[in-house]
């Protein structure tokens, strides 16, 4: 965000959340899956190749760590023979044997210990450094988007990817890898100590898997289909929330609060039945995965028994063989779910991919590719078109625009020539295409055919920070981001002084109120201006477009949101500043235009007719009409 030079930091603009990641036993019931699996995989190792050694190490330390683990138990049943063999034989308990399992039983508690450490503190800054590479490339992403991209999305789902989508990624690395990882490696050495114990009683412990296997799935089956409910209501309520709570004038004006009341009700009755039959279901996933271990428990107890009667196996033995079983049982059921966590994460993945190769703004690549072209290579036309002065003169030229946002157009063979410093103003019905107009001459979209210059130079060749640094631009719909005022007016213009800021508020007739706020100039706006009326908003992104005194100036219903008094303390401003600028003025009130040197009157897309106002009231033709129905 850019600020004024009073180094005051901009606070952030928090986004509207969406849902947050599932954790926990709900996170394992997942119901979008990826539709290229692989595909994505590939992309993705883009992204994880620069970590490349910190995986291999953070690997190390995982297989590590489990090893320490796996091995304990089996020192642990060493020590309790010791103890026993002492006792049964008289010749006393070996407290040095003892003592020597215990220290090293100590170690290697302390080893796992710090494998385990080191491997999540390189998970963290794998995912971190992975989360904000993407975001980055998202955030990059976004500012090369055509507008028509944002036409086509809702912000919501924008969000949902910058927000949601890249926190399941950051979530399955930190968390999920290194639990499947982890649960894999235990799972292949707890089968080789059992083995290396006993082969019968590691039988029947596979015997007992299909059970534990069966069961799971079924609970699963059972409770996707609700988890998933409980996502679409959740979903639902939350839009019923936001779209009550950002109407709730209009709400309470027109009595709606009990009809607003029961469809939430009815909402949330949804949602508390969908949600405890998938709490219910997935809660009892635990209780019968430990009965069948108990079950498992009681036979290898009873089986191993009978080995210690016939000397077949020793107690400590049978102890770390039970302590083995509780080791082996979850890492199941973890493996299980982490592959359902991968295909969330994939299709999470999939969807930050599909935005980061959405087509980008043909203009703008168009303007790049002339402006990376040497400056040998141009001819001398060209190359004041690519590399031309940095402030315009003010010429506009619309040579056969022709456009459309799908297949019908909404300008057709558009041409029209705009003299610098001329007051233009643009009338017609609404969907006409005025404001359509102004975002082509802003190079907001590609044109379907025709060009539009200014003095002389094709907007599609030039560099766009150029091209709109030198259009200011106040839009009927005035946003404000959190911040202060003085860094709100500042917007667009770095480095401004609190002396120009007030300047500009002053020729706006906005310096008035804001004097009048308690801190002034440093009065902090909460979320899109809030806190101040909507005439004092856009009397604040008037001031804006004072402080960027730019040579051409575009007022899209700038007047729209402010009361008569201050309508016309505004048209006194804006023909101050308008002086020696070339103007463009989109107006439905057409009292605020009559001052204008030209008046364009737009119908489908073509102008219909232009003059100044006296000449088309003597006309008494659409324009006429127009002035006339509203008086």
């Amino acid at each position: 965000m850019k600020k004024y030079n009073d180094n005051k930091k901009s606070p952030e603009r928090s986004p509207n959340s969406g849902h947050p990641p599932r954790r926990g036993p709900n996170a394992f019931f997942v119901g979008e899956k990826a539709c290229d699996f692989s595909g994505t995989l590939k992309k993705g190792l883009k992204y994880l190749r620069p970590f490349m050694g910190r995986i291999i190490l953070a690997t190390i330390m995982c297989i590590a760590a489990n090893i320490f683990g796996i091995i304990s138990p089996k020192l642990l049943g060493d020590t309790t023979d010791l103890v026993i063999k002492g006792v049964t034989k008289g010749t006393g308990v070996d407290f040095s044997g003892i003592a020597q399992l215990g220290i090293l039983l100590l170690v290697l508690y302390l080893l796992e210990l710090l494998a385990s450490v080191i491997e999540g503190w390189l998970l963290a800054g794998i995912s971190m450094n992975v989360t904000y590479n993407l975001r980055e490339a998202m955030s990059e992403k976004m500012n090369r988007l055509p507008l028509s991209y944002f036409d086509k999305e809702t912000k919501g789902e924008i969000q949902s990817r910058f927000i949601n989508d890249v926190e399941t990624v950051s979530q399955t690395l930190s968390e999920s890898m290194s639990q499947a990882l982890s649960s894999i490696v235990t799972l292949m050495g707890v089968i080789i100590m059992m083995v290396s114990i006993n082969p019968l009683l590691t039988l029947i412990v596979f015997l007992s898997m299909p059970l534990s296997i069966i069961l799971i799935r079924v609970v699963v089956k059972l409770s996707q289909g609700h988890f998933s409910a409980q996502q679409a209501l959740l979903g639902k309520a939350n839009s019923h929330i936001e779209e009550i709570y950002s109407g709730h004038l209009i709400v309470k004006a027109f009595n709606g609060e009990e009809e607003a009341k029961e469809k939430f009700s009815e909402i949330n009755g949804n949602l508390k039945e969908a949600g405890w039959k998938s709490q219910f279901l997935s809660s009892i996933m635990m209780p019968l995965s430990s009965f069948v271990s108990n079950i498992t428990y009681v036979i290898v107890c009873i089986v191993g028994g009978y080995m210690i009667i016939g000397r077949r196996i020793t107690i400590g033995s049978v102890q770390a063989f039970i302590q083995y079983i509780r080791s082996f049982t979850r890492p199941l059921s973890v493996v299980a779910n982490v592959a359902n966590v991968l295909q969330s994460t994939a299709a999470a993945a999939e969807r930050i991919f599909q935005f980061l190769e959405e087509d980008e703004d043909p203009s703008l690549l168009q303007a790049e590719k002339a402006a990376s072209i040497k400056p040998e290579q141009l001819s001398k036309a060209d190359r004041e078109d690519a590399h031309g002065d940095e402030t315009f003169k003010g010429k506009i030229t619309f040579e056969d625009v022709s456009f459309g946002y799908g297949e019908d157009l909404v300008i057709k063979n558009f041409n029209c020539e705009i003299n610098p410093g001329d007051k233009i103003a643009i009338v017609g019905p609404t969907g006409a295409g005025k404001t359509t107009l102004v975002k082509l001459l802003m190079g907001f979209y590609p044109l379907k055919s025709g060009r539009i210059l200014i003095d002389g130079k094709d907007i599609a060749n030039m560099d766009r920070n150029t091209l709109r640094g030198n259009i200011s631009m106040v839009l009927q719909d005035a946003w404000l981001f959190t911040g202060t005022i003085a860094e709100n007016i500042s917007y667009g213009k770095e480095n401004a002084s609190m002396e120009d800021i007030r300047k500009a508020s002053y020729i706006a007739y906005a310096d008035k109120f804001i004097s009048a706020l308690p801190h002034g100039y440093d009065t902090e706006l909460s979320g899109e201006g809030s806190s101040i009326s909507q005439g004092q908003k856009q009397l604040l992104t008037i001031a804006r477009a004072v402080l960027e005194d730019a040579p051409i100036l575009i007022l899209d219903e700038a007047t729209s949101s402010v009361d008569t008094r201050t309508e016309l303390l505004i048209q006194i401003a804006m023909d101050r500043l308008a002086h020696g600028k070339t103007s463009l003025v989109i107006a439905h009130r057409l009292s605020t235009i009559k001052s204008a040197d030209k008046i364009l009157v737009i119908d489908n897309g073509d102008i219909v007719e232009q003059g100044n106002h006296k000449e088309l009231m003597k006309k008494g033709g659409f324009y006429a009409n127009l002035y006339n129905s509203q008086f």
